[in-house]
């Protein structure tokens, strides 16, 4: 038996021993409303103890992480270790233990860029969902043209003094610490600006949250008064954090397009449509709406497996590419089709937004397809991404 033999059936015996029976099943989408996700953090509450249980045991063993060093909270596997043990939790269905911007974004950024003292302050508290992160990118003036972002940070000596303004903070009024662009410079654009960390507790601080169509408030206006950061939390250079912000956009996209949007949500859809649009000999009975759905869910699959030979390409590469851009263009199409085809064929059913007269899942359903709008412009815009992959995948020059 090889040595990944012998691993596949420590990891399944593993598994198979500590995953509690509520943390199996169909993992729940994080663009959904109302899906019942981890978070992490100071301010962490579970409704099913049995997922705090499910957290601890993943981090004890250092498989939230699985690929990070162990002196930072990982489980220190190879990529096709790492493999190897998604394909087992796959295989059992077992929920992720720890939705992270940390781990998605900031975590791989800090172990390329960030100083040791860096590493062994965060990378261990990311792994165990001890801190909740959010992410300071956009401002009011500065969405697609990033580099445009204004927000000052200034050397006092001993320490920075950050102004400025961020805006769809994605969770800023429940996160525990930022990862923030600011402008250190200002006669230069691009290399003008640094890439920080700080509390969100600092004085100084203040996220108001947008509400949205949907009715819920996952994003943030966030206000930086006065706040003062120590120098210590400077990740790389100082007028260095373009390069840093590139990185963890790549990472950003990469994991939004492998969290959830689209991958195996055809069955679901099936199963709904069957339910609402009638069933005949086991098939959904409309016929047009059946090849749709069926459509879906080839891409669906079709996705999920470039998805996987991207991330492959990506651990053999030691990060992720340019690729990214494409993967997170057909995630938001993925999404927002899904949602559309579940609307669709809940028929009337799907229209219901409050009151008894509507079961929690059609309520749930509505919002989500009022939410998967937002899937073409988070992360970076489909627009952005397409000329990325024009520029940057297929080398196509601009001739204006």
């Amino acid at each position: 038996m090889s040595d990944l033999e012998i691993f596949r059936a420590e990891a399944r015996a593993w598994l198979e021993a500590n995953c509690p029976p509520s943390m199996r099943g169909d993992a729940p989408n994080a663009a959904d409303e109302g899906a019942e996700v981890v978070w992490g953090g100071r301010r962490a509450t579970y409704e099913n103890p049995e997922a705090e249980l499910w957290l601890d045991r993943m981090a004890g063993r250092g498989w939230t992480a699985p690929t990070w060093p162990k002196q930072y909270g990982g489980g220190e596997l190879s990529a096709d270790e790492a493999r190897v043990l998604s394909q087992e939790i796959a295989r059992i269905k077992a929920r992720p233990p720890l939705f992270s911007f940390g781990l998605w974004m900031l975590g791989p950024v800090l172990l390329e860029y960030g100083n040791e003292a860096q590493k062994r302050e965060h990378l261990p508290k990311i792994a165990r969902g001890e801190i909740r992160w959010c992410q300071g990118y956009s401002e009011p003036g500065a969405g697609s043209d990033l580099a445009s972002l204004r927000t000052r940070c200034e050397d006092k000596g001993d320490h920075f003094l950050i102004n400025g303004q961020k805006i769809w903070t994605s969770y800023a009024d429940q996160a525990d610490w930022i990862f923030c662009l600011v402008r250190t410079d200002t006669t230069k654009k691009h290399e003008g600006i640094s890439f920080i960390l700080f509390d969100m507790a600092s004085p100084g601080v203040e996220a108001r949250p947008i509400k949205l169509i949907s009715g819920s408030s996952p994003f943030c206006e966030t206000f930086f008064t006065d706040v003062k950061v120590p120098k210590e939390n400077l990740v790389g250079r100082l007028n260095g954090g373009w390069d840093i912000a590139k990185r963890l956009l790549q990472y950003e996209r990469q994991n939004i397009s492998s969290g959830g949007f689209g991958g195996g949500a055809g069955v679901e859809l099936e199963e709904v449509a069957k339910r609402y649009a009638g069933e005949a000999a086991g098939r959904i009975a409309d016929p047009d709406l059946r090849v749709r759905v069926a459509a879906h869910r080839m891409e669906a699959r079709a996705f999920a497996l470039t998805v996987r030979r991207l991330e492959e390409d990506a651990k053999a590469k030691k990060g992720p590419s340019p690729a990214v851009s494409i993967i997170k263009y057909e995630a938001a199409k993925l999404n927002q089709d899904r949602c559309e085809l579940m609307i669709e064929a809940m028929g009337l059913r799907g229209l219901g937004w409050e009151g008894d007269g509507f079961a929690p899942a059609e309520i749930s359903a509505t919002r989500s397809w009022l939410r998967s709008k937002g899937n073409s412009i988070e992360g970076g815009t489909s627009e952005v991404n397409l000329n990325v992959v024009a520029k940057r995948v297929l080398g196509l020059l601009d001739h204006q």
